[in-house]
């Protein structure tokens, strides 16, 4: 008997329906937009304003530590709001990592008070990482800075190590390779890296970052070692002492802690080697003549960091609290 050569059966409609209800659904979840909750949580632009606003009225130093949260959460691993998680008895996650302790808590405090407003109005719907992201944007231009758009979407990672981050974030003590080769290994060039250290313009660091490296950096300006001296003098015994970042407008967000680096006015041993090495000294030199150049390479470094390493449909979740996974 010969074989039949008829086709195979055709699958039933229905299946055909399901399968592509299901691979337009993938591709709608794998895709961010500007206006991601437009339908699913319409009052999350006015909840997120209020909620960002009051905070840093009552807490003006929120908007330095949320920059430095969002930086803390990305760059290593990408922005999955896996520096938000908990420590549990089983895992030490990324928070309480070394180079994270020194991490303040206001920027916490203000997505948990953003994430309580939005699951009252819209459950199950937003993002931690998203959170994150658009409120360190808001912060930033309420300090003058840039706007620049951030595209929503993303799912909160299920999972927080602390040796994950090992060689993965930047340190005030690493060399101007060291820092260089950190940010090519997320694929940020050295021109981005600079514009990202301009978040520098606000914000402090703790004395014990950089009080060693006084007395033997001959980068610093005389005067302003001597008054970094007195001012950290007291660090051992208290170690929650802090500089301002960038002395002169310490609040507001703008290039003046690019003019400060040839003047010797740079806080951390990391600062003093943007301006002295010829790698980057140029685009130091760019953004203390042209704040307009800063601002535009700043938004589109950060733009680019804010989708690094995103999860997006089935590679994550969106958590019910932004501090422990579902």
């Amino acid at each position: 008997m010969a074989p039949s050569s008829s086709p195979p059966p055709s699958p039933p409609p229905l299946l055909v329906l399901l399968f592509l209800l299901s691979f337009t659904v993938l591709l709608c979840e794998s895709r961010l937009s500007l206006d991601y909750y437009s339908k699913t949580c319409p009052s999350f632009n006015q909840i997120m304003q209020e909620t960002i606003t009051n905070k840093q009225i009552t807490s003006p130093t929120t908007a330095a530590g949320t920059l430095r949260l969002f930086f803390h959460d990305c760059l290593p691993n990408g922005c999955d709001a896996s520096i938000l998680i908990s420590s549990t008895a089983f895992n030490k996650a990324e928070r309480d990592a070394d180079i994270n302790l020194s991490l303040p808590g206001d920027p916490f405090d203000l997505v948990v008070r953003a994430k309580t407003a939005l699951e009252l109005s819209c459950p199950n719907t937003v993002s931690c990482a998203d959170i994150l992201a658009v409120a360190t944007r808001d912060l930033v231009t309420m300090l003058g800075g840039p706007y620049y758009n951030v595209y929503l979407g993303r799912k909160d990672s299920r999972f927080s190590q602390a040796s994950s981050l090992e060689g993965k974030l930047p340190k005030p003590t690493m060399t101007m390779t060291e820092l260089i080769n950190i940010f090519a290994s997320s694929g940020f060039t050295v021109q981005e890296m600079v514009a990202l250290s301009g978040a520098h313009t606000i914000g402090f660091s703790h004395c014990k970052e950089f009080s060693s490296n006084i007395s033997n950096d001959t980068h610093y300006n005389p005067r302003f070692a001597q008054a970094l001296k007195q001012a950290c003098s007291d660090y051992p015994k208290n170690p929650t002492l802090s500089v301002f970042n960038d002395i002169m407008t310490p609040n507001k967000f703008d290039n003046l802690y690019f003019q400060n680096l040839p003047k010797g006015l740079g806080l951390l041993e990391s600062d003093h080697g943007l301006y002295n090495d010829p790698r980057t000294r140029p685009f130091v030199e760019l953004y203390a003549k042209d704040q307009n150049k800063f601002f535009t390479d700043f938004a589109r470094a950060m733009q680019k960091l804010s989708v690094f390493g995103i999860k997006t449909g089935r590679k994550g979740e969106i958590r019910h609290r932004c501090d422990a996974v579902n």
